[in-house]
C-alpha cells in the first residue's frame, strides 16, 4: 500500500509484454476448439516457453489458476486482451451519409478483430456506406443490413457497386474446426469456402469468396475486389494475426475512409 493507502498498479516487465502475444495465439486455437480451461504446462509448450515462466508472467495479470483445473481460457483472453490494447473499437468512418454511417456504426458484428471492409455505393441516388464484414458479420448478415439501409436512403439495389477492400486473405486465413462447423452448419454449400490447411482439423477460409457470394445472393453484381491482403503484404497493412505469429508487442490501427466525388 502506498500514496495514502492506494493501491498501486504492478508494472508488468517488457519481457512478459513480449510473450503475451504468444500466449494469446496460443489461447485463441484452444477456444477455437472449444477448451474451457488450460494448464500451464499445455499453454508452455504450445508458446516455447517454460511453465514455471508462463505462471509468473500470468500472475502479473492477476490470474493464478486453480490447482488440478488450470485457467480460464476466456478469463485469459479477456485479460492479455486488455493489456495488449485489443478491447478497443476501431471504427471504419463513412464519409457522406450520416443516418447510414450510424446505423452501421451500431451494428454488433462491428466488434470483431481484422480490418476487411466492403464499400457499397449509388452514386446516382448519393449513397454511400461500409461494411466491416468479417466472418461473424458477414455471417450474422451485415452485408444484407448494410444493403436494406441503403435501400432505405433512397438507393436502388440494381444499381449498387460493391467493392472489397484490404482484408486476409484464404492462403494466410487458417481457422479451426468450430469455425468450420459454424459455417456449415448455416449452408452445407459454404464447403467451397475451405480447403485444407497444414495443421489436422484446420482449413483455409476464402473469407473474399463468402463475402462475394453473399453479395451475389443479394443482388449485388460482381464486386470489384482489390485483392489485397493485409496478412501476406507487411509492407501496406497492419495485421493482428500477423503480429501475433511474429510475437511482436503491438500492432497497428487501419482508418478506411470512402467518399463521392
Amino acid at each position: 500500500m502506498a500514496n495514502g493507502g492506494k493501491r498501486q498498479a504492478r508494472k508488468i516487465p517488457e519481457a512478459t509484454v513480449t510473450r503475451l502475444p504468444l500466449y494469446l495465439r496460443s489461447l485463441l486455437e484452444v477456444a477455437n476448439d472449444g477448451m474451457p480451461t488450460i494448464s500451464s504446462e499445455r499453454l508452455a509448450e504450445m508458446s516455447g516457453v517454460n511453465a514455471a515462466k508462463v505462471r509468473k508472467d500470468l500472475s502479473y495479470l492477476g490470474s493464478y489458476g486453480t490447482r488440478g483445473v488450470g485457467y480460464d481460457v476466456e478469463y485469459l483472453l479477456f485479460q492479455m486482451s486488455r493489456e495488449l490494447g485489443l478491447t478497443h473499437d476501431w471504427h471504419v468512418v463513412i464519409a457522406g451519409v450520416g443516418n447510414l454511417g450510424h446505423a452501421l456504426a451500431n451494428y454488433a458484428g462491428f466488434h470483431e478483430r481484422g480490418f476487411p471492409v466492403a464499400a457499397l455505393v449509388d452514386a446516382d441516388a448519393r449513397v454511400i456506406g461500409t461494411a466491416h464484414a468479417g466472418w461473424r458479420g458477414a455471417l450474422d448478415g451485415v452485408i444484407e443490413a448494410t444493403v436494406a439501409v441503403m435501400e432505405k436512403l433512397g438507393a436502388e439495389r440494381a444499381r449498387i457497386r460493391a467493392a472489397l477492400g484490404p482484408m486476409i486473405r484464404q492462403p494466410n486465413y487458417e481457422v479451426g474446426p468450430d469455425l468450420t462447423t459454424r459455417f456449415l452448419t448455416a449452408d452445407s454449400e459454404n464447403a467451397r469456402f475451405f480447403r485444407p490447411a497444414a495443421r489436422p482439423d484446420h482449413a483455409l477460409f476464402d473469407l473474399a469468396g463468402y463475402i462475394t457470394g453473399r453479395l451475389g445472393r443479394a443482388g449485388i453484381a460482381q464486386p470489384d475486389d482489390l485483392g489485397l491482403c493485409t496478412y501476406a503484404d507487411a509492407g501496406r497493412f497492419f495485421s493482428y494475426r500477423r503480429t501475433t505469429h511474429r510475437a511482436e508487442p503491438d500492432y497497428g490501427r487501419h482508418l478506411s475512409v470512402i467518399v463521392l466525388h
